[in-house]
């Protein structure tokens, strides 16, 4: 054990912080946290793993589960793709596993959503394999400890601090290494704002010896985020009930139930683009009513206004799917049981509230 992942493990004994799938948590409940995890913070995730666990409380639960069971648990976590792949992982996991989660780090990375870091996490944590991981927190603490000054996230990057990480790894204690090096890394060597007197590797960081914390790790200039207008149309039909529509399986927000729209083009006022969408993804025209509300949400990579309008089919239109795996005529008070993304919830939230004061 090297000096530094001693004073790491001596601090992680006395620090560790406390989540529900620490300790006691099988290899399932390592695997659902880890894939949780990615690209969310613990606060966020424990009243969703809490939740999960209830629901799907084993694996075996889970593979026998519906996308849309499992779509409306994850709903508001963001990042959609990771719960399809965890059904597909664990239906995977039955089929060929016998419906025990393999150890072999290699083993894992075959299965849906699981790459390096997440294999060597699980691995180590579930397993109590000398595995080393590399996540966001402990790539930023590597990148500091040792002043790596080339792009932390190029492949020279991630080759050298993937190496750095292995070199200190503690054999028989490689996951509470791992989780030491996250706890650090979220705790102390925060990206903004290092505490680096309270940092017990303070005296090994070669970034802080030389004043340059803060510009480790070394990341790409971002580019401009675009933002784009988007429309929704609230349908509705006689009874009262509104048109929703599914995402097609793959893609963002694959398999969530939306209000039918899209992108505002050059030129198009909010009804015009509107109406055009309708033609395009329903093969239908309809009536722009009033509006009903402006949303805003930002996504990995752009940023979206949408503006919702309240309408009517024209005389004889049918909507046909043409772009959604399919519609539904749905009440509003029934909206809560499709999975819906955030915007969408909002608009059905709104309804909700409408039709009950009507």
């Amino acid at each position: 054990m090297s000096e530094i992942s001693g004073r790491l493990l001596e601090w992680y004994d006395l620090n560790a912080r406390r989540m529900p799938w620490r300790g006691a948590a099988d290899e399932y409940g390592v695997w659902i946290s880890e894939i949780m995890l990615q690209q969310t913070q613990v606060d966020t995730v424990i009243p969703y793993y809490l939740r999960w666990m209830q629901r799907f409380p084993t694996l075996a639960d889970l593979a026998a589960a519906t996308e849309q069971d499992v779509l409306q648990l994850w709903e508001g976590l963001g990042y959609y793709s990771r719960a399809r792949n965890l059904l597909k992982a664990a239906r995977r996991v039955v089929k060929d596993y016998d419906g025990k989660l393999p150890s072999d780090r290699r083993e894992l990375q075959t299965l849906p959503g699981i790459g390096p870091y997440t294999a060597g996490a699980i691995a180590s944590i579930a397993f109590g394999l000398d595995e080393a991981t590399l996540d966001g927190n402990i790539r930023r603490v590597m990148a500091r400890l040792f002043n790596v000054e080339i792009p932390a996230r190029s492949p020279e990057g991630e080759k050298l601090l993937w190496s750095l990480v292995s070199a200190h790894l503690p054999s028989g204690r490689a996951g509470d290494y791992n989780q030491a090096l996250m706890d650090l890394g979220a705790t102390i060597c925060t990206p903004a704002t290092p505490a680096c007197r309270k940092c017990p590797l303070e005296a090994f960081c070669q970034a802080r010896a030389l004043g340059v914390q803060l510009e480790r790790p070394v990341l790409p200039v971002r580019p401009v985020v675009p933002h784009y207008i988007v429309t929704a149309a609230v349908i509705q039909n006689e009874n009262n009930h509104v048109l929703i529509a599914q995402r097609p399986p793959n893609g963002l927000l694959g398999g969530l139930w939306e209000f039918p729209g899209g992108k505002l083009e050059s030129g198009e006022s909010l009804p015009e683009g509107l109406k055009r969408e309708i033609v395009e993804e329903l093969a239908a025209q309809i009536e722009v009513g009033a509006p009903f509300g402006v949303y805003r949400h930002a996504y990995t990579h752009y940023k979206v206004t949408l503006h919702a309008f309240l309408c009517r089919l024209k005389t004889g239109q049918t909507p046909q799917a043409l772009e959604a795996s399919e519609l539904r005529w749905v009440s509003p008070g029934a909206l809560a049981s499709f999975p819906m993304g955030k915007i969408d919830r909002q608009i059905a939230g709104r309804l909700e509230q409408v039709n009950e004061h009507t």
